[in-house]
């Protein structure tokens, strides 16, 4: 599949959801290497309070203190959907055992079968008119 982004030609040889999936259980066994192996150079991040994170780099040193802070922290998904190169995941953030499910949406932009952006939104009526959830 092709997909043209600002001008370049980006080419996912698997399906996107594939690739955000495998993110995500990289990050559910808070394996930095995996999560290094799938990023792009220029990765961002965007947290639920719109907090920008830029660089391969940087989250990488992100996720160390993440995981650090949050060593119980999974993900888990009941529907992931794709639109070209954007890939939908809606379920629950998981923080410890003591905390209830905390619902949540997320949206990885994959380019050339890499997670070139992972967002977090606030399960809400807003974000799911945003990303035309029914």
């Amino acid at each position: 599949m092709f997909l043209y982004y600002y001008n370049t030609i980006y080419m996912n040889t698997k399906d996107p959801k594939l690739t955000a999936l495998q993110f995500n259980e990289f990050i559910n066994r808070q394996d930095i290497k995996g999560l290094n192996s799938l990023m792009t150079q220029d990765h961002t991040f965007i947290d639920r309070e719109d907090e920008v994170t830029r660089g391969k780099d940087v989250m990488i040193k992100g996720w160390l203190e993440f995981f650090k802070s949050f060593p119980k922290y999974r993900n888990t998904f009941e529907r992931v959907d794709s639109r070209d190169d954007l890939v939908i995941l809606i379920g629950y953030a998981h923080w410890s055992k003591k905390e209830p499910h905390d619902p949540a949406i997320w949206t990885a932009r994959i380019k050339n079968d890499r997670v070139a952006e992972w967002c977090i939104y606030k399960d809400t009526k807003k974000n799911r008119k945003k990303f035309k959830i029914k």
